[in-house]
């Protein structure tokens, strides 16, 4: 049975770009960005994008694939481009995106590939494809101004056929709170989280799995849940939050405090729905497959805390589960590649807010 488009309300982007990075300020003010160079802003909730400067437009810009974007308010913003050697980068602005500086690039070139970046405060994290055999890592502890590369212990894939997805920007874990060192993974050989256990240079900083602060440094993976076996499926999103708990407890672990749900397919079969979503109560070590999935191929994930539920979406529609990614309810058939509520963004330059009767029957509201 089909369903109604009503869930999102379509906005001008006034690009024909295909759309994979999107990150909102406070609904307000919110950035998007996808291929050939572009780079989108709103600071009035998406009645108005305006189209930015292209970052290295003098030289190469207009041929970047902009996968992922990170925003901290209507002035400050980084983008990642995702491609084959040096045509992975991070730029940054400080002016409303007049200006764009080169912030890294990839040092792996011609290897190498950036499928997904995430900054929480000054702590973040930047995702590659593995080269040589073993996952490329980035970490930075001051808000992307410089990189350190994570030893490659625990990321080596010892024979194994994986990779991660640049599909929504969506590959590293995301939620509040807690920066949660994780991502997910997909090819032929599985969907697989990789946890790292902790890092004792950042006080506070907590992997999926265990307390707070733990002293030793450490990688562990975990199968999910979803569809694979071939190079095009796996793991493509991952997001938890926490707590879900009331009260302080000084001695609860993570794991107790938190729900994560994972969402993918193969994107080859859009329309096949068993394995796209699945979810986890123990902070990532054992997960479960979603009873009643979303109705397709799935790229991104966000939990709403406004409303209490969590929002899948993906290139046949989207889907909302109220119970943790048990089961999910469809929202619409529209075609989506990565969600930062309450936007989403899809191919051909198509953006669209969450309309305000959408999630009529969930507790809250969007703002």
């Amino acid at each position: 049975m089909p369903h109604t488009l009503s869930a999102w309300q379509l906005q001008n982007s006034g690009s024909t770009a295909s759309l994979r990075g999107i990150d909102t300020v406070d609904g307000t003010v919110a950035w998007a960005s996808g291929t050939e160079g572009t780079v989108l802003k709103t600071t009035d909730g998406g009645a108005h994008w305006q189209k930015c400067a292209v970052p290295d437009e003098a030289k190469d810009g207009a041929t970047l694939d902009f996968r992922g974007v990170e925003g901290w308010d209507a002035q400050t913003a980084i983008v990642m481009a995702s491609g084959p050697g040096e045509k992975s980068r991070l730029y940054k602005t400080n002016d409303g995106c007049r200006t764009w500086k080169l912030l890294f690039r990839n040092p792996d070139a011609p290897n190498g590939f950036f499928d997904s970046f995430w900054l929480n405060d000054e702590r973040g994290m930047l995702l590659g494809d593995p080269v040589g055999g073993k996952f490329v890592l980035f970490k930075t502890s001051n808000g992307g101004k410089t990189w350190k590369r994570e030893p490659p212990e625990g990321l080596i894939l010892h024979g194994r056929s994986l990779a991660a997805f640049a599909a929504s920007n969506n590959s590293i874990a995301r939620g509040n709170r807690q920066f949660a060192w994780g991502f997910v993974t997909g090819g032929k050989d599985g969907a697989v989280l990789f946890n790292r256990l902790s890092d004792p240079e950042e006080e506070g900083a907590s992997g999926l799995v265990g307390r707070m602060v733990r002293k030793k440094v450490g990688w562990k993976t975990s199968s999910i849940a979803l569809t694979h076996g071939a190079e095009s499926s796996g793991a493509f999103s991952i997001a938890y939050r926490y707590p879900v708990t009331t009260g302080i407890c000084q001695e609860c672990k993570f794991e107790d405090n938190s729900r994560f749900v994972a969402v993918g397919g193969d994107y080859q079969k859009p329309n096949e729905s068993a394995g796209t979503a699945a979810s986890s109560t123990d902070g990532g070590w054992t997960w479960t497959a979603a009873v009643k999935p979303p109705h397709g191929f799935r790229s991104s994930v966000q939990w709403s805390e406004a409303l209490k539920v969590w929002i899948a979406v993906g290139t046949n529609g989207s889907d909302v589960s109220r119970d943790d990614g048990k089961t999910w309810q469809p929202l619409d058939d529209g075609n989506w590649n990565a969600l930062s509520l309450p936007f989403v963004v899809g191919p051909n330059g198509r953006i669209a807010r969450l309309g305000p009767a959408a999630m009529a029957s969930a507790p809250g509201k969007l703002k």
